[in-house]
């Protein structure tokens, strides 16, 4: 019996993070936003906290939470659908920061009291622990009240607890240098069952999920998501990247710290999620056939999927009416989405 999904989590976070800025000054907040842009855009990566006190914490929760959320959730959710008994009894969020993944992981598997999921959230920046401890106080989900936050070493010289079952590291590997990036991968790999790793969706971001996939195959992992397969990458390099977008809802103190407008922005992520060889396939199922790697083209009478398939590489597939309850499931078909549909949806 798997834990259920709960959606109360995303909507807690909105919620926790609708009074952050009161008091801070918007000229602060804006300032804060421009300097984390600039670092979050840049080539540079640092061995350093990126946020360094309280305004610059705060500034980041409003302007990269419910992005980095959404984003790990949906790959939360594929591999969910994957292996749907996979319920993790500990997870680990290496450079957590203010806890976004920790959210997504609460949104993905919710903790009963009866069975407390042991949550721990790593980090080298004091202020985003203190204010993800914060924020994680006013949530419902047993497991992230009594989560533990800890300053330590995101790099050579991390360490995860033997065991572990799920770790997450969410756009985190941007910040380090090439040998951090290994370090982090590989003792992710030794400890945990299994491993979720999200980076921006960008050329670049994509680069270093495959670099991370890679070691983790190496490890003896099998892909579970986006890839139907754990061979190589079918993607020519420099002709393209694989990457994905979640739908972010913004609210009104979103909306005034990025300086948009509208009541939603998409959040483009490359991911991959892996786990040990020893874990089971669920109910025997085998990996997704494919999954749709592109925004499906809906035109008259037909619907052209682009599709990375186990077998065949990248593929455009036509469906058409002529194909019934299949031309069904394409018209609803999303970016990302396994094809064909799991059976029963």
């Amino acid at each position: 019996m798997h834990a259920p999904h709960s959606p109360r989590s995303g909507e807690e976070l909105r919620s926790a993070l609708a009074g952050l800025l009161d008091g801070l000054p918007p000229r602060q907040a804006a300032q804060a936003v421009e300097r984390l842009i600039a670092n979050y855009r840049g080539l540079t990566p640092t061995d350093a906290p990126v946020l360094r006190d309280r305004s610059d914490v705060a500034a980041y929760a409003a302007y990269r939470m419910p992005a980095t959320f959404e984003a790990v959730r949906s790959a939360l959710e594929a591999f969910r659908d994957r292996l749907p008994d996979f319920v993790p009894a500990s997870h680990v969020d290496v450079g957590g920061g203010t806890g976004a993944a920790t959210w997504a992981v609460a949104s993905a598997w919710e903790s009963g009291a009866d069975e407390l999921r042991r949550t721990t959230v790593l980090d080298w920046a004091a202020p985003a622990l203190a204010l993800g401890a914060e924020l994680a106080a006013t949530a419902s989900d047993p497991a992230l009240r009594a989560a533990r936050w800890e300053r330590g070493i995101i790099g050579d010289g991390l360490r995860v607890p033997d065991g572990t079952e799920l770790v997450t590291v969410s756009y985190v590997l941007k910040e380090l240098t090439d040998a951090g990036r290994a370090a982090v991968v590989a003792e992710a790999a030794r400890a945990a069952q299994a491993v979720v790793i999200v980076e921006p969706g960008t050329p670049d971001g994509y680069l270093r999920i495959i670099e991370a996939r890679d070691r983790l195959i190496a490890a003896g992992f099998r892909v579970v998501a986006p890839c139907p397969h754990s061979a190589a990458c079918p993607i020519e390099p420099g002709q393209d990247w694989c990457h994905f977008s979640a739908r972010v809802s913004r609210s009104s103190l979103h909306r005034q710290v990025k300086g948009g407008s509208l009541a939603y922005e998409d959040e483009k992520f490359a991911y991959v999620a892996a786990v040990r060889g020893s874990v089971p396939e669920a109910s025997g199922d085998g990996p997704a056939a494919a999954r749709i790697v592109r925004k499906p083209q809906i035109r008259k009478g037909q619907v052209l999927l682009d599709l990375c398939t186990a077998g065949d590489g990248l593929t455009r597939q036509t469906v058409t009416k002529r194909h019934g309850e299949a031309y069904r499931s394409a018209r609803s078909a999303d970016w990302g989405d396994e094809w064909p549909p799991p059976a029963g949806e």
